[in-house]
């Protein structure tokens, strides 16, 4: 069974150290890929850029999309994700801190699987982490991916 991978799109470094160390204090040890804004988001995912060598259909099981990217911003890239074949049912789940109505409304319009604000309070972004941790790497049932034998 292939390891399951997530894709963290943090541009924070605070931020990108807390997750790591919720992941690790969570008892989460799943392989994290780190970027840092938006652009490599996508050079990632579609293996472009800095990342053209990497395998295209290597696809994280999970990804972790913040909104304020630089670059690129965190909608654009999911927009993207949808309007792509390859990655159109990747799991993204909105981390942000934004508690703006319409990024709520824009993420899950534009396929967000879910939408997660980043709790100020270290225990509660524990709790939450592992909640992601449970459901989306252990609980919940991924569609094929394209190009996979049913």
């Amino acid at each position: 069974m292939k390891e399951k991978n997530i894709l963290l799109v943090e541009d924070n470094p605070d931020d990108v150290k807390l997750t790591v160390h919720a992941f690790k204090k969570c008892g989460i040890i799943n392989p994290l890929t780190i970027v840092h804004d938006g652009m490599a988001a996508l050079d990632y995912l579609f293996a472009t850029g800095a990342h053209a060598g990497r395998d295209p259909s290597d696809l994280p099981t999970v990804i972790l999309l913040d909104l304020k990217l630089p670059k690129i911003d965190g909608l654009e890239v999911l927009r993207r994700l949808r309007a792509d074949s390859r990655t159109r049912r990747l799991p993204v789940v909105i981390l942000t801190s934004s508690k703006e109505d319409q990024d709520i409304i824009a993420s899950y319009d534009l396929g967000a699987n879910s939408y997660v604000r980043k709790p100020v309070d270290f225990d509660q972004f524990l709790d939450a982490v592992h909640q992601l941790g449970l459901y989306w790497l252990l609980l919940n049932e991924s569609p094929p991916r394209p190009g996979s034998t049913p």
